[in-house]
């Protein structure tokens, strides 16, 4: 592993690929770095975790992230946002109509964010500039990632991004709480508990059966944690 990466706390998967486990809910921050532009997947649960990413980024890189593809429309996930002035911000189809700033605040202060930083994040709320219907490949200089919008799931919204193979690094595919390793996964009242099996199967054919799946909380997992999960979730939810 890259030192200077986990001097910051960062785990490396290859050449400038890696995640953050944030503090209080495990949730993956994803970093993927090309010669042109950066990508960063999630943002954190205030305007001060954001900040922060962005702080370790550009200590990291000697640059600053470019671009910011959010995983689904949860408070832990997005509201880090508007720290990153100027970058282009992606979601899936839909995801601007539920994000609602006060939802997000509300749902944030009943988790244990302090209120005057729920509020100040969700004042500021940015929602993103591009939506994603099904796949949308992004050049990043010399690396291309595909963004893909596999849900509906976890939300009605939920956006993958698949980091291509190279030497020494196989697939990634940052999942978001599609899959989740340090507990549970959660079903909210905004899941689509019928549909959430399939967008399993989606991310098991982008990546394959070789490739190093990266959940919204929780440590890596490979294909077979993946397939388990989503057999446990059809049995749940009577599906198949």
């Amino acid at each position: 592993m890259d030192v200077r990466w986990e001097e910051f706390g960062w785990e490396r998967f290859g050449d400038g690929v890696g995640r953050r486990r944030l503090p209080g809910w495990d949730a993956t921050a994803g970093l993927v770095v090309g010669a042109d532009a950066v990508l960063l997947y999630d943002t954190g649960s205030t305007l001060r975790e954001g900040a922060e990413l962005r702080a370790q980024a550009q200590a990291l890189l000697g640059r600053r992230v470019t671009h910011i593809a959010l995983s689904h429309p949860h408070f832990d996930h997005v509201l880090g946002t508007a720290a990153f002035s100027g970058a282009e911000v992606y979601g899936a189809v839909g995801i601007d109509r539920v994000l609602d700033g006060d939802a997000l605040r509300t749902d944030a202060v009943a988790h244990g964010v302090p209120a005057a930083q729920a509020a100040e994040a969700a004042d500021l709320l940015v929602r993103p500039h591009h939506f994603v219907a099904g796949e949308w490949t992004l050049e990043l200089g010399g690396r291309q990632v595909l963004l893909a919008n596999v849900g509906p799931g976890h939300t009605g919204h939920d956006l993958a991004v698949l980091v291509p193979a190279s030497p020494g690094s196989p697939e990634i595919v940052f999942c978001g709480d599609l899959v989740e390793e340090s507990g549970e996964p959660q079903a909210g009242p905004d899941a689509v508990r019928t549909r959430w099996p399939a967008a399993l199967d989606r991310l098991l054919d982008l990546g394959g059966e070789d490739a190093v799946y990266v959940p919204g909380h929780g440590a890596v997992v490979d294909a077979a944690f993946v397939r388990a999960q989503r057999t446990r979730l059809a049995a749940e939810f009577g599906v198949s």
